[in-house]
């Protein structure tokens, strides 16, 4: 697989992320990474992956004894289970060990030592092993590794099954005769399980018509393995596992080749490229169209006003991701169906591929993530069409939060984004300060629109109002910080301050910033919700990381992005951004790693769509760098292009380049923006 070339200077490993001083993961040159099993045994994690018709949890690790542990998590968003709700993905666990059967010599497989694992959108292990209990000695007893096996998973990109590719390789020095097993496992669900009825789930090994090797020194053979699920009225497929690595293979090469992100920093570089994976992998073909879901065994088929809407669209546009796009366009579509002349709420998710919906937790500030997403995606995909088709949502949205203004101008809705885990008053800071943005965003569509003058004027107006209203009824000193206070009422630190910071609200920075990084809320692991307790979840931290670099602190956002950034990427969980703790358990939900992608888009490059084809820049070019780019940029509807940012003394040089040519040049100080229009 073709990988960008990497510059390689790793910042410095952090404390919290180290074992005997040796981090348990190393970043490789063709950007995986690697954990080379030694003393740091026995160690377990899990990882999740998703293709257009399935997702996979694999709960990995090394035993002990230097054995491989495995159980996989197979869930198939399409095959809907009663009663049909959020949750109605079929889900099974396999513990099956298809080697089990595998005789090389007439003897099993014994003694068991893994030699490496490796992430790079697939997981990969190598392992050794002696034959049974009695072959393969040295003359003091000693038993010698006579096979290599590895072991490669991952999900189909456009099919019902989890994949597995399984490579037997003779690293003796004699001749051994190796007899591929059979394998053939199947299960039928109850019929009164299903929407559809009983479903079949096989586990089956892919062997050729060849069954008996005889593999001299050095020489190997390969077989692969699935696991399965379909409906009545399908028929089980039979897979072609090498034709199914190649086609995930060239997935993960089409995400990391686009949108690059180069800079000294190896381990941002990496963590960015790896996120771009999760990003875009967990898009579902639903009846109801393309879905991307958040995972977590939890969230499929289905939609979400902030995960989806507000969280991983707008990224979409710079990746250049088509199928990303698509599946952020049929969201907006989705929601659209739920606008109403009464200005009754929209549904918080949109569920059971688009056939149902999920308000438990009323109205959350949903309209508001809406028109904050689906304005700033219109911009940034820079079509025309697409933007007018989006448009009457925008407005719509952005009428219901006016609606919805309190007496002392702010807007009011029963509940957040965490959906009562902790209070929100009537009216709180995030619900607010996204009208804000989106209210800024719908100017300048409409302008690009065609709309009348005194619409775009009207909407800046409002936000001008809003502004001074958020200020009036949210700043406070919390906890000896100048800062804001969530809700009316509230008195301790909330993680969720963040949020001016990412609208470009800048007027408590300073204290804001302090408290975000004080240890009332940060800690090794992220944020914490709010002061004493012990929840954290990553959304916030990643907003918040964004904010800190929109807001000029580029020195102390990087600080603590490196340090964020080695725990999730080579610390003892890996490789992508989480949805919170204790909740969920560590969950690699989606969309936190469409956050952390913005944290550079948006953060450290300081991009704010002003026009289907125009943006702010605003470089925040940390001290220790002397360059950063972005490759292949897709947003704002024209060919690729790159953004190149040199130190030269003590100013920067941006440049833009379309088509390998330099289209534009600026010079200007560190953090000060630059307005760039590509038609």
């Amino acid at each position: 697989m073709k990988i960008a070339k990497l510059v390689i200077l790793f910042v410095g490993l952090l404390p919290f992320c180290e074992m005997d001083g040796q981090s348990r993961w190393q970043i490789q040159s063709d950007q995986s990474i690697k954990w080379s099993i030694g003393q740091n045994i026995p160690h377990y994690d899990h990882i999740e992956m998703g293709g257009g018709k399935v997702a996979t949890v694999l709960r990995y690790g090394v035993n002990t004894d230097g054995a491989f542990s495995l159980e996989r998590s197979v869930i198939w968003p399409m095959l809907r289970t009663v009663p049909n709700d959020t949750h109605a993905s079929l889900t099974r666990r396999f513990s099956v060990d298809f080697l089990a059967m595998l005789q090389v010599n007439g003897l099993t497989l014994n003694n068991e030592q893994v030699k490496s694992i490796q992430l790079d959108g697939k997981l990969t292990v190598v392992s050794e092993f002696t034959i049974g209990h009695t072959r393969g000695t040295k003359a003091g007893g000693e038993l010698v590794p006579a096979i290599e096996l590895t072991r490669v998973f991952f999900p189909s990109v456009d099919k019902p099954m989890l994949c597995e590719r399984y490579t037997v390789k003779n690293i003796g020095n004699e001749k051994v005769e190796v007899l591929l097993p059979h394998s053939r496992v199947v299960y039928q669900t109850r019929p009164d399980q299903g929407v559809d009825g009983s479903y079949t789930l096989v586990a089956s090994t892919v062997v050729g018509k060849e069954e008996a090797f005889l593999l001299g020194s050095g020489e190997s053979i390969t077989f692969g393995a699935s696991v399965q699920a379909y409906k009545r009225g399908q028929t089980e497929l039979l897979p072609d596992v090498e034709a199914e690595l190649r086609s995930r293979d060239s997935f993960i090469e089409q995400v990391w080749n686009s949108l690059e992100f180069c800079s000294p920093d190896t381990i941002l570089n990496t963590a960015f490229a790896f996120a771009k994976i999760r990003a875009s992998e967990s898009i579902y073909r639903t009846s109801g169209g393309l879905m991307h879901g958040p995972g977590g065994e939890a969230y499929y088929a289905a939609i979400w006003a902030n995960d989806q809407a507000e969280y991983v669209n707008p990224f979409f546009p710079f990746l250049g991701y088509k199928i990303g796009n698509e599946a952020a366009i049929n969201s907006y579509r989705h929601f659209a169906r739920f606008m109403n002349p009464e200005y009754n709420p929209i549904p918080s998710s949109i569920i059971a591929e688009g056939k149902d919906i999920w308000h438990g937790a009323g109205d959350r500030g949903d309209a508001a993530m809406i028109a904050y997403g689906a304005a700033r995606f219109a911009l940034e995909l820079g079509d025309t069409d697409v933007a007018n088709e989006l448009w009457p949502l925008i407005e719509w949205c952005l009428m219901y939060c006016k609606r919805k203004l309190n007496a002392e101008g702010v807007v009011i809705s029963d509940t957040d984004e965490m959906e009562n885990r902790f209070p929100a008053g009537n009216a709180n800071l995030n619900t607010s300060t996204l009208y804000y943005d989106a209210l800024l965003s719908a100017s300048y569509l409409s302008k690009e629109l065609g709309k009348s003058v005194s619409l775009s004027n009207g909407y800046r107006k409002e936000a001008e109002i809003l502004r001074k209203n958020i200020a009036h009824y949210f700043e406070a000193n919390i906890e000896g910080y100048e800062t804001y206070c969530y809700y009316k009422g509230n008195d301790v630190l909330r993680s969720w301050i963040c949020v001016p910071l990412v609208a470009g609200i800048f007027d408590r920075k300073e204290g804001t910033i302090n408290a975000l990084l004080s240890p009332n809320l940060w800690t090794e692991n992220g944020l914490l919700s709010q002061t004493g307790t012990s929840t954290y979840w990553d959304r916030p931290a990643l907003y918040a990381l964004r904010g800190i670099y929109a807001a000029g602190e580029r020195e102390k956002a990087t600080r603590y992005l490196q340090r964020y950034s080695v725990q999730r990427l080579l610390g003892d969980h890996v490789p992508y951004p989480i949805e919170a703790w204790p909740e969920g358990n560590q969950r690699h939900l989606s969309a936190e790693s469409g956050l952390y992608c913005r944290i550079i888009t948006e953060g450290i490059f300081g991009i704010r769509p002003m026009g289907l084809h125009a943006f702010m820049l605003t470089p925040q070019l940390p001290a220790e760098w002397n360059f950063m780019e972005l490759k292949n940029v897709y947003a704002f509807g024209t060919k690729p292009f790159n953004i190149r940012v040199i130190r030269n003394g003590d100013r920067i040089k941006t440049v833009i380049e379309r088509e390998g040519k330099v289209w534009k040049s600026y010079s200007s100080m560190v953090g000060k923006s630059i307005q760039v229009r590509l038609k």
